[in-house]
């Protein structure tokens, strides 16, 4: 078995033994099974960037056998520079939201950290897939954890919330499957992604796929207008749930984006550019006013999600290395931001139960440790230099300025509501005098969850500050992908 399976079976075969441990007694015991795990599982992870060749754009650890000989599927997975930091982002992320639960989770335990590990695994497949069906499956199949997650753990509305997650995804993907079925045929009876990007499409083909996948991807991303489901999700999701939803599942759709449409469809990908970043300046400009308005915290930095993979967007539709490869650094930056954003709203609310701006004021003065690592995600979601938040959309300013003055200042207005809104919160929620007897009564954070932000603060700042092997590694495969962009697939 070869590194990638065993990145994405070793999870989700942890999480199949935790849900034969259903007694509440065993509950100790599930925990640290799901720690080791994870580690485990993040362990696994760390050969392929250690045995990753630089300066090739070529599919890396690849593995490739039977699944369904009479329609020609099969179990085939490789990486590249593009999704490499993906398997490892995942895999870290699920270490961290296994300790966040630890304490605060005391129901159904087994199920919680078992839907996580599954849930990991199945996303790596995700990003490791090079058979068109394999991809969907996993694609797909990442939305039944997480609807466990937010229907059995999440808050008061979580039904709601779960349905209108599962139904906004689900429906957005089936007409990808319909498009993956037409390059199928089209392609001679072959699902090998690789395959289809080097096949001609006649024009009409192409726009027409290209808005088929556009219905999964920008769903998923969410880019606007499709993102109202993204807050409601959030607001109910558990803080392991919104951590690991803003981390990584909205980077699947990122990633649908680079790995199909602009590959495998670049002269419709080209046509309809414009579009494309209309709709992400509207999400990074429109949608980080919205979030400057909200009140309850989760969902200001669920819109703060949606203008920051606005971003994203951007950079992969203006067609330079700058631009594309800003994009991939903004994912992964996200993925560490935007977790920790996430994990910080979880501890407050672990003490007073309220996700309330107005319920806080002078957090500072009863939590002071905790308000250190605050300030620093919050310098970071702002885009502070030094920190991972900065890098990415630094690299999409420039790719944008570089494709258009004006639309790189359209996207540079972003940075002063992404600090406005962040820090307005912050003001609100940490510093001045204690506001209230909750506040007064607050404890400072344990070792638990000291370890659990110490770890995503070092992260944050490795990124900010030394960003290179980052992007070494998406170099070649950025640069490919451009070459691929440019060349013409009308047939």
């Amino acid at each position: 078995m070869g590194w990638l399976s065993l990145a994405i079976w070793t999870p989700i075969v942890i999480g199949a033994v935790l849900l034969a441990l259903g007694r509440e007694n065993q509950a100790p015991l599930v925990r640290w099974i799901a720690l080791i795990g994870s580690l485990v599982s993040f362990l696994v992870t760390l050969p392929l960037y250690g045995g990753f060749r630089l300066g090739t754009a070529e599919m890396q650890f690849v593995e490739k056998a039977p699944w369904i000989p009479r329609f020609n599927v099969n179990y085939h997975l490789g990486v590249d520079g593009l999704s490499l930091w993906f398997v490892l982002l995942t895999a870290f992320i699920t270490v961290i939201v296994v300790i966040a639960g630890w304490e605060v989770i005391q129901r159904k335990v087994n199920q919680y950290m078992a839907a996580f590990l599954i849930l990991s695994g199945l996303m790596i497949g995700v990003f490791s897939a090079l058979d068109g069906v394999l991809f969907y499956v996993f694609f797909e199949a990442t939305l039944i954890p997480m609807y466990l997650i937010i229907g059995i753990w999440g808050g008061p509305n979580k039904i709601y919330a779960a349905f209108k997650f599962f139904l906004y995804t689900l429906l957005g993907s089936l007409l990808t499957l319909v498009a993956f079925i037409y390059l199928y045929t089209r392609s001679g009876g072959s699902f090998d992604i690789l395959a289809w990007q080097a096949m001609p499409i006649g024009d009409t083909a192409q726009t027409l796929l290209f808005f088929a996948m556009f219905a999964a991807f920008a769903v998923k991303v969410p880019m606007w207008p499709v993102h109202t489901w993204l807050p409601d999700v959030h607001v109910e999701a558990p803080t392991g749930g919104s951590a690991v939803l803003a981390a990584i599942m909205l980077k699947l759709g990122a990633y649908g984006f680079l790995r199909f449409s602009l590959p495998i469809l670049p002269d419709a990908s080209r046509e309809w550019a414009w579009l494309m970043i209309a709709l992400s300046l509207i999400a990074v400009i429109y949608v980080g006013l919205v979030a400057l308005v909200q009140q309850d915290m989760k969902k200001l930095v669920a819109y703060s999600s949606v203008a920051h993979m606005g971003f994203v967007t951007l950079g992969f539709f203006i067609f330079n290395p700058l631009g594309i490869a800003g994009g991939l650094v903004q994912m992964i930056a996200h993925g560490f931001v935007s977790g920790a954003m996430f994990l910080c709203i979880g501890v407050l609310y672990d003490r007073v139960h309220s996700r309330e701006i107005a319920a806080y004021g002078g957090v500072i003065n009863t939590m002071p440790r905790f308000t250190t690592f605050a300030l620093l995600f919050a310098f970071a979601n702002c885009g502070m230099p030094g920190t991972a938040g900065f890098v990415g959309e630094w690299m999409v300013i420039l790719g944008t300025v570089k494709a258009s003055f004006w639309l790189g200042l359209l996207a540079a207005t972003a940075l002063i509501s992404g600090a406005a809104y962040t820090l307005w919160m912050f003001k609100r929620v940490y510093l001045g005098p204690v506001a209230n007897d909750h506040v007064r009564e607050l404890t400072d954070i344990n070792g638990r969850e000291c370890l659990m932000l110490a770890l995503l603060a070092v992260a944050v700042l490795w990124m900010g500050l030394f960003p290179k092997p980052i992007t070494d590694v998406m170099d070649a495969s950025v640069a490919n992908l451009i070459k691929q962009v440019a060349v013409s697939k009308l047939n």
